[in-house]
């Protein structure tokens, strides 16, 4: 049987789809999460998608934190299941206390829209073992909220411990600390990153199909569990 990844929408979510089809392409079943239900449908792995959720009405993923189906998703998470947060996920995943910092909006305040380069920073977690460590690949970014901050103390234990798993290169679009793009659990399981690997899964949709190893990479950790 094939890996069941389930693809959360919340209110305002714009990319579940474009996440389902990343997961479809890398030969796994992408299950529909509803964000009011705590019933995660017996899913293997789950993808906290980009959008604005709740209209990022207070604050940038906040809401959706308190939603039904992330207290199912905190659950699962502390017992190794593999969370992946992209843009508005990512934000999700730091209020609801999977990842540490917290995202403000970018420097000079402006909406990023490009494609972004980002070196892979570490490949041993479940979403990043297709990648060479060292690794620069090329994917779409688009954010408001996207600059990552976190205390000093914080900032020393991710790069000490090795939890930075992406980092901006050829210049730091949103003033993230660090240059940091993307950062891991301490367990290796749950990663969050602003830019969207779900659109650079096919070279004639998107900059390159870069952002498919991240896809594969936990199908991979699913298999090698299962």
């Amino acid at each position: 049987m094939s890996a069941r990844i389930g693809v959360i929408t919340f209110p305002g979510t714009l990319d579940d789809g474009d996440a389902a089809r990343a997961v479809r392409y890398a030969d796994a079943e992408a299950v529909p999460l509803w964000h009011a239900d705590e019933d995660l449908k017996g899913v293997d792995a789950v993808v906290v998608p980009g959008g604005f959720s709740y209209g990022d009405y207070l604050r940038a993923g906040v809401i959706a934190r308190f939603a039904p189906v992330m207290t199912s998703v905190i659950e699962a998470a502390h017992k190794g299941m593999p969370v992946l947060g992209i843009c508005n996920g990512f934000q999700i995943l730091c209020e609801a206390g999977l990842l540490p910092g917290a995202m403000i909006r970018n420097a000079g305040l402006h909406f990023i829209c490009r494609d972004q380069w980002l070196r892979v920073e570490n490949n041993d977690t479940a979403w990043t073992t297709r990648y060479d460590k060292g690794a620069e690949i090329i994917v779409p970014m688009k954010n408001i909220d996207g600059c990552f901050v976190a205390e000093q103390a914080t900032l020393d234990e991710l790069e000490g411990e090795g939890r930075v798993v992406f980092r901006y290169v050829g210049g730091n679009p949103n003033g993230s600390r660090n240059d940091i793009a993307g950062i891991r659990s301490e367990n290796g399981r749950v990663v969050g990153l602003m830019p969207h690997p779900e659109h650079a899964i096919d070279a004639l949709t998107g900059p390159s199909d870069d952002g498919l190893g991240m896809f594969y990479s936990a199908v991979d950790a699913l298999v090698a569990t299962a």
